[in-house]
This record gives C-alpha cells, structure tokens and sequence, in this order.
C-alpha cells in the first residue's frame, strides 16, 4: 500500500549508512592504529574490517533465524520489520561510544603543532591527489569481491541456478567464515612484514581468482559454489584486512581521517556499488565466465594502486 514512498524511504535509509560508513570506518581504523601498541599496528587495524563477516552473520543469521520460525505470509506482513528494529540496538550503542570518543595522542599532538584545517578535503586533492587516487584502486578488488560473492551470487543462485534461498543464505554464512579467517591472518602477516607485501599477495590473488569464480559458480555444484566462495572471501582478507593500517600510512596527521575516508569510500564506489550490476550485465552477455574477468581486472586495478603509492611513497 506504500506504493512508491516503501524504496524512497529505503533509499533515505541507505543514503544514511553511507554517510555513516563513510565517516565512521576510517575513524575506527585510525583509532585502532594511533592506540595500538609498538608492533601491533596492523593487528589492531584490522579489527574495524572484521565488521563486515561479523555484521553479515549476523544479519542473514536473524533473517535466516525468523524465516524458519514464520510463515511466508507472517515474514512478508511483519517478519521482515524485526532486523530493522533490532538494529536500533546498535545504533544506540554505536552512538554512545561515539559521543565518548577523545581524539588520539598522535592526532593531539599533530594539532599542537599545526593549527586544524579549516577544509580538509580542499587541501586533501591540491597537495595529495596523487596517493589520493592510489589509495583508492587499491581498495577496489576488496569491495568487487565482497559484493560479488554475497549480492550477486545470492541473486544468481537463487534464481539462474535455483537453489534454495535458505539454503544458499547457510552456503554463503558458511563461506563468509573464512573472511575473517583471512583478515585475522593478513593483519599478524603485516605486523611481521608489511601491509604492502600483504596486500600485493591479494591482488595477485584476485587476479587468478577471476579465471576460476565464473565457472565454478555457474557449475551446478553447490559444494564447488561453497569452495569458490569460500576461496574469494578468504582472499578479501588478505586485500581488506590491511587496509586498515595502510591507508593511514599515505596521509599526514593533519588530513589523515579525510583522506583515508575519501580513498575507502571512493573505491568502494568503484568496486562495490556497480559490482552486482555490471556482473550481471557480464553474465546476460556471456555468462558468469565474464563476470569472473570483472574480479581479475579488479585484482589490476588494486595491484596498479599499489604499485603507485608505493612509489609516490617508499617503504
């Protein structure tokens, strides 16, 4: 009976977590590294990330949880309203932890020596648009892979294919496991070498994962669908998980949450927002063979990023 007002208002909603994402993601990595102690850096940078495996159990664990337990008539009238509502839990809390929130000593101590700036993103793209653009190919191939093996294979699975939802929502928690499996290992592997060598690891891996995820999505083999997904999310994590220490890395003090928000956000535009979209565009075309190639030339992008900022900044 909403009529056109029910996407308007979901479209209000997700323009809101954007802004949310936006602001707060880089906020948290910034506070996880500038608190972390000698040696830890990219461990306690990594702890922001491991948001996205937890926040999708969780969300498609209680959504899986209500589906069993209603009917389809009882989760279509009001079922559904239950996640949004619970959901407020976190917003509350979310908002109090922010309000008790001091800036970090590195960040004192870099305004006592220079004044705040009044516009941080102006000086942002007229001193620093270089490894701006850097950073942000760089985080292309983890935000590509995030939503081609949740949004995108729920979609085609559940319709080309013709699983289960139910089922292929239990394939895709399963899988989503060794995401954090794999952020937990790439942030103690950047912590003994370095978020850069970590990092290029993943792109190259991206790269090879494009040639197998089409076809072994499109197998008809619910087990090898499970094994790909499982393979690319663990692979995010070696393409995610360290950015939380590298981003800040590129940035002085002064501009530093503006310009690791702008390079996050900016690449997940690039690598997330038209995923799902031009993968199905790739599979009407040719199948999800094409789609694949949208990972491998993700992996590109990432790894042409890193090998920039690595040279605009050595070490």
């Amino acid at each position: 009976m909403a009529g056109w007002i029910a996407p308007l208002l979901l479209c209000i909603l997700r323009f809101g977590q954007g802004l949310g994402l936006g602001g707060e993601w880089g906020g948290a990595a910034l506070l996880a590294v500038e608190y972390a102690p000698p040696g830890w850096r990219a461990r306690f940078g990594m702890v922001p990330q491991l948001g996205a495996p937890i926040g999708f159990i969780a969300a498609n664990g209680l959504f899986l949880l209500i589906g069993a337990t209603l009917s389809e008539a009882d989760f279509a009238a009001w079922g559904w309203r239950i996640p949004f509502l619970a959901s407020a839990i976190l917003v509350g809390l979310g908002l109090w932890v922010r309000l008790k929130i001091n800036e970090t000593p590195e960040f004192t101590r870099a305004l006592a020596q220079d004044p705040p700036v009044s516009i941080p993103i102006g000086e942002l793209f007229r001193k620093h648009a270089a490894i701006t653009f850097a950073g942000t190919f760089t985080v292309v191939a983890c935000f590509a892979i995030f939503y081609l093996s949740t949004a995108f294979a729920l979609a085609h699975g559940t319709t080309v294919l013709g699983y289960d939802r139910e089922l292929f929502l239990l394939t895709q928690l399963a899988a989503i496991l060794f995401l954090a499996m794999g952020i937990i290992l790439a942030g103690i592997r950047a912590d003994q070498q370095h978020a850069n060598q970590v990092l290029t690891w993943g792109c190259t891996a991206t790269i090879i994962l494009g040639l197998i995820f089409g076809p072994a999505l499109g197998a008809g083999s619910l087990w090898l669908v499970w094994a790909v997904l499982s393979f690319a999310l663990f692979i995010m994590g070696f393409v995610y998980g360290p950015l939380g220490v590298w981003l800040p890395s590129l940035f002085p003090p002064r501009i530093r949450y503006t310009g690791v928000s702008v390079a996050f956000n900016l690449g997940g535009i690039l690598g997330g927002a038209l995923a799902p979209i031009a993968a199905q565009a790739l599979n009407d075309t040719g199948g999800t063979a094409l789609v694949g190639l949208y990972l491998t030339m993700a992996g590109i992008f990432s790894l042409a990023g890193l090998k920039i900022a690595r040279r605009l900044i050595p070490g």
